[in-house]
């Protein structure tokens, strides 16, 4: 804990969801990427494919803390179900900006998407602490995992069957199809989302375990061997759950939130012993700092990305090319080969926004949704 009696540690691991989002979100070129930097192309994961999860972790953590910290200083439950409706309200709105920027075609815009997620998961994720018993919130998670498990396995899809979990015959998609046509993620080539609808109930288990993880640590006798070893049990729990309902990211599978609360577990614990109970604070600063400032930079680095995008400069050999990549080639590819210089650029973007939320930091900016 800080002097505040904030958690660091979640500072820190909230900034590595963060850090490691701006890292696999801007590589120079996405025809050249170390694998480990992408996400599985359907059934599996790469370390890429952690870091939402961790990041959907932090948000129940954080849900423990702010809670309880309001409820002690007064706060009544209209006041904090208030707090969580328009603060959902608020993060669901900075999502559809970004994807709806800078055309804003209501006919094809998308609907769904990683803050409408995060909007999503914090709504129920609320709601569930201010109206449900602990051990209700806890019988609640299960019912999600093993309910979305019944339902993608064992609800016939048309023209499919029942427990199809590809792309295009899994039941989250064929309903993604049917409630938001047009509006879904243009990578899925409108067949499905990895943002979608259905898989939002297991994503809210994946807060629900941040929750009792920041109960745990509130608790003050939180000992970070536990943390680490119920990581490492979830860990396997999710390899063994993925022999029959495999981990898969973009359908946000059961054992996919098994599989990664294990890692965000063991990543939590790491940073809980090391930081609040070692004093090892000065490695974490950058982390920290990222973490302090978390959705503003999320969503500043994305939509200065898409500008950069849409802003079409001269190729130097008398075409146009777009700032981005304009930026790649001169700056990075031209010296480090493609490969290297892709991963050059994604790691000078998280180096520039570093820089920028370290400039907030010291003038006690921090903007909170």
């Amino acid at each position: 804990m800080s002097g505040s009696g904030r958690l660091v540690s979640l500072d820190a691991f909230r900034g590595l969801a963060i850090a490691g989002m701006i890292l696999v979100n801007n590589p120079g070129s996405w025809a050249h990427v170390y694998p480990p930097l992408l996400h599985a192309t359907w059934h599996g994961a790469t370390p890429t494919d952690l870091v939402f999860p961790f990041f959907l972790f932090a948000v129940g953590v954080a849900l423990s803390f702010s809670f309880a910290a309001r409820a002690a200083r007064g706060d009544t439950r209209s006041q904090l179900w208030r707090h969580v409706a328009v603060r959902a309200l608020i993060l669901y709105g900075l999502g559809f900006l970004m994807t709806a920027w800078p055309r804003f075609d209501f006919a094809t815009v998308r609907l769904v998407g990683v803050l409408a997620r995060i909007a999503m998961v914090y709504l129920v994720a609320g709601a569930m602490v201010l109206f449900l018993s602990r051990r209700a919130i806890f019988v609640a998670a299960l019912a999600l995992l093993f309910g979305y498990w019944a339902l993608m396995t064992l609800v016939p899809v048309p023209g499919f069957g029942a427990g199809d979990l590809s792309p295009e015959g899994n039941l989250a998609a064929w309903l993604d199809r049917i409630v938001l046509g047009p509006h879904m993620w243009s990578g899925g080539g409108g067949i499905y989302d990895p943002e979608g609808l259905l898989s939002t109930l297991p994503a809210v288990a994946s807060a629900l375990a941040g929750l009792f993880a920041g109960d745990y640590l509130r608790s003050g006798r939180a000992a970070p061997g536990k943390l680490l070893g119920i990581g490492a049990a979830l860990v396997l729990a999710g390899h063994l759950w993925d022999l029959v309902f495999p981990i898969n990211k973009p359908i946000w599978t059961s054992s996919y939130v098994v599989y990664t609360t294990g890692w965000a577990l063991l990543a939590l614990g790491a940073l809980h012993w090391t930081i609040d109970l070692r004093g090892r604070r000065g490695w974490a600063r950058p982390l920290v700092v990222y973490g302090r400032n978390a959705i503003t930079v999320f969503v500043a680095s994305g939509m200065l990305a898409k500008q950069l995008i849409l802003w079409r400069v001269s190729d130097g050999a008398g075409g146009t090319t777009s700032a981005y990549n304009r930026i790649y080639e001169t700056a990075f590819a031209s010296w480090a080969g493609p490969l290297n210089g892709s991963l050059a650029f994604a790691l000078a973007t998280v180096l520039l926004w570093l820089g920028i939320a370290c400039a907030m930091h010291a003038r006690g900016i921090h903007l909170k949704v």
